[in-house]
């Protein structure tokens, strides 16, 4: 069983059909005994950092998640939901994240060319950097659909692929059972699918 963890911030519809279409037991739920009796995670996250930590916080689910992360249990963060797992944003302000993973969350203004556009929305292809089990399914190159405006940086610990856009820009990080995704693969297609799968048989 996958919890989509629902803490009030993200697509969840589309990633429980995603995980529904791969024949995945999965269900959306914000309950911290849905959580404790899961399998695997996934912190799912659209919007504004501090916002999504604060409900985070105040849900009382980040002491839940860190308690079965630290249990060994797989945790996927998709998007925003990667981006908490670092240890601090830049996003309008400085703001706490969990504290998963070594890092931070910047602004893309001002490191991308300047001609770009901001945010970065479009398919890029996937340049790996180390082996990830939740790629074994598909092969560098292969395109992963992106929407953001921050990404992860001294984070090169966890990094398991980038994505070019004028520069190498964190695509997916992973340390022990934590990964990541700054793309969304329920919007992916079929290597979005395959994904979601490989993380399913964690």
């Amino acid at each position: 069983m996958t919890v989509i963890i629902d803490y009030g911030v993200g697509n969840l519809f589309s990633l429980l059909c995603s995980l529904k279409a791969i024949g995945e037991d999965a269900k959306v739920s914000s309950d911290p005994e849905d959580l404790r009796s899961a399998d695997r995670l996934i912190l799912p996250g659209v919007g504004a950092f501090e916002d999504a930590a604060k409900k985070l916080r105040e849900s009382g689910l980040d002491t839940v998640l860190r308690e079965e992360v630290a249990k060994g249990k797989p945790l996927l963060g998709i998007c925003l939901g990667m981006q908490l797992l670092f240890e601090k944003s830049y996003e309008y302000g400085e703001h706490e994240g969990l504290g998963l993973l070594k890092g931070k969350i910047v602004p893309m203004k001002g490191v991308i060319d300047e001609s770009l556009k901001i945010p970065h929305i479009g398919w890029n292809p996937l340049l790996f950097k180390k082996d990830c089990p939740i790629f074994r399914y598909i092969k560098e190159g292969d395109c992963v659909y992106f929407v953001h405006s921050y990404y992860a940086t001294d984070c090169d610990d966890s990094i398991v692929a980038t994505a070019e856009y004028s520069k190498e820009l964190t695509a997916a990080v992973n340390k022990d059972n934590i990964f990541g995704c700054q793309f969304h693969p329920e919007k992916s297609g079929a290597v979005g699918l395959s994904i979601l799968r490989a993380f399913c048989e964690l």
